[in-house]
């Protein structure tokens, strides 16, 4: 008993099902299952079989893929509460992307897309809970895009920094408050640039007063000055 009130609980911090009554969320709790991850450990890879959607209850998980010379390229990286694996539910075959446990006892929520299908069915507003999904992280992707078309490196990471902080931290006078756990090498992935580009830039903001950060947080002193 006490095992599946914590299931329930881990259920409810997932962001898709917040808003789910107690029957509903015992609907999903009976099609999911837990599984624990550990750190480096693939969940899946580029070419697999696109039939498990993923929720994340517990630490990070990556997605990305690897250039022709073998260069990882990081597309998202994902925190507790967050769904991946998505794309099955409209067509897609095979995974495009690979996705990567980034600490230990990564915990997730596993539903077959089958199960998934029927779940959307019994309850209609899920099922737009999860189109308007696809389509933030599509909007994601095009302003991402259009990030590295138009805009230079030291632009790049400014706004990565920015949009962090407003989806992800907490205000604080007129700043931001950033916790996360990125070396500056996953910076740069993220926004196509050297991680010596990141440093550069990151000292450069601290030495004009516009951010403090250490290896785990960022502060932003004013949001608008940045």
């Amino acid at each position: 008993m006490a095992n599946q009130q914590s299931k329930l609980w881990h259920l409810e911090q997932i962001n898709l099902f917040k808003d789910l009554n107690p029957e509903e969320l015992d609907m999903v709790d009976r099609i999911s299952s837990m599984r624990t991850m550990e750190k480096s450990q693939f969940i899946y890879f580029p070419e697999d079989p696109s039939n498990v959607i993923f929720l994340l209850k517990e630490g990070r998980v990556k997605l990305g893929s690897y250039s022709d010379d073998g260069k990882e390229i990081i597309k998202a990286i994902l925190y507790h509460g967050e769904i991946f694996g998505e794309l099955s539910i409209i067509g897609e075959g095979k995974r495009s992307d690979f996705a990567l446990a980034m600490d230990s006892n990564v915990r997730i929520c596993a539903i077959h897309k089958e199960e998934m299908e029927r779940l959307l069915k019994s309850i209609p507003h899920l099922s737009f809970e999860i189109t308007k999904l696809i389509g933030d992280k599509l909007q994601k992707v095009e302003r991402r895009l259009e990030s590295l078309v138009f805009k230079d490196a030291r632009e790049r990471i400014i706004n990565f920094i920015k949009s962090n902080a407003l989806e992800k931290g907490r205000k604080v006078g007129y700043g931001y408050a950033l916790k996360h756990e990125l070396t500056h090498q996953d910076m740069a992935n993220l926004t196509a640039t050297s991680r010596q580009t990141v440093t550069i830039v990151l000292n450069e903001l601290k030495e004009a007063n516009l951010i403090n950060f250490d290896r785990k947080s960022i502060l932003i002193h004013d949001i608008n000055d940045l």
